[in-house]
């Protein structure tokens, strides 16, 4: 039975993974950082069937520690401080978690296991200031936050480990990916919610940044699929995972309210305090290789997702749940 080890197991996409690799017969080992205040809300119901593990990735020896200990055939690098507009706020920080954390891991698989193989969380946010539109495997990068510039930096510090070192250690270049389960700190969320929640009568207003930011948005659980078949390929190798579309907030915004029967301009406010200091105006994938190479492509449609959303939303305020 393969075992995998997967960080930031508490997070959207590792409660995904760790369904879906329950699913084809693995051990999951999730984990955690011990003091850490995130709640086991999205792996509540698996909690019986996968082993949590505490370890930190601003601690060297905890990894090292966790690595010898559960040996996993496969490790899956989900944790970092994801949320771009902090990585302003906590730059030094996000660059300890997101970029160096990174390093941390692949030293610990180096030392104590280097035939596991190694998947890092890369993301769209590293094209940033686009150089080519759409963006591939070739693009060159141009992060436009501390965020994307950590990213970069924990790409390449695994491109270095896997031609210095020999390991098997590969980086999913993933456009945004939502769910239900995401933050709702996020954009994608925090209109469904909104929507909700003005539908329910608990709220009046959405306040929002820039609605004219487009991204390429796709469904965290068809996601951890392509990191799931980059670990499975007989070499270790690059991919970028999108769906080859893009979408305004506007859209977003239109279609949330559209779910519920409101019209979205009696409610938006578009507010200045929630624009980032350097805007990433289009991201858009060319998931070809992905497509070829993986016979990846994802099953949920833009609109069918931000549906799943707002029912999702309604159904938790509908019954009284925070």
């Amino acid at each position: 039975m393969p075992r995998a080890l997967i960080t930031g197991v508490t997070g959207q996409d590792g409660s995904y993974l760790a369904e879906l690799l329950l699913a084809k017969g693995y051990e999951v080992v999730g984990m955690v950082r011990r003091t850490s205040h995130h709640s086991y809300e999205r792996i509540e119901h698996l909690l019986d069937r996968i082993e949590i593990v505490a370890a930190d990735l601003l601690d060297q020896h905890s990894l090292t520690v966790v690595l010898q200990d559960t040996r996993p055939d496969e490790v899956y690098n989900l944790a970092a401080q994801s949320y771009v507009p902090t990585s302003w706020s906590q730059p030094v920080l996000t660059g300890e978690f997101t970029a160096l954390g990174v390093t941390r891991i692949l030293e610990a698989i180096r030392l104590v296991h280097p035939s596991a193989r190694f998947y890092q969380a890369s993301s769209s946010e590293m094209f940033g200031k686009v150089t080519e539109t759409p963006q591939r495997e070739t693009t060159s990068f141009y992060p436009r936050s501390p965020y994307g510039v950590a990213k970069v930096y924990g790409h390449w510090i695994t491109v270095n480990y896997r031609e210095s070192y020999g390991l098997y250690a590969v980086s999913g270049i993933l456009f945004n990916h939502e769910s239900p389960r995401r933050g709702i700190e996020f954009v994608t969320r925090k209109v469904t919610d909104g929507v909700a929640r003005i539908k329910l009568g608990l709220s009046r207003e959405l306040r929002l940044g820039n609605l004219d930011a487009r991204r390429d948005w796709g469904f965290a659980g068809d996601y951890v699929e392509a990191m799931w078949r980059m670990l499975q390929r007989e070499l270790p190798v690059d991919y970028v995972v999108g769906s080859g579309e893009t979408h305004s907030v506007r859209e977003l915004v239109e279609l949330a309210f559209g779910r519920v029967g409101l019209d979205y301009h009696d409610y938006v406010v578009s507010d200045p305090r929630f624009y980032r200091p350097a805007e990433v105006d289009v991201l858009l994938a060319d998931p070809a290789k992905a497509r070829r190479e993986l016979g990846w492509s994802p099953r949920v449609g833009f609109a069918e997702l931000v549906a799943m959303m707002v029912d999702a939303d309604l159904k938790r305020l509908g019954s009284g749940l925070p």
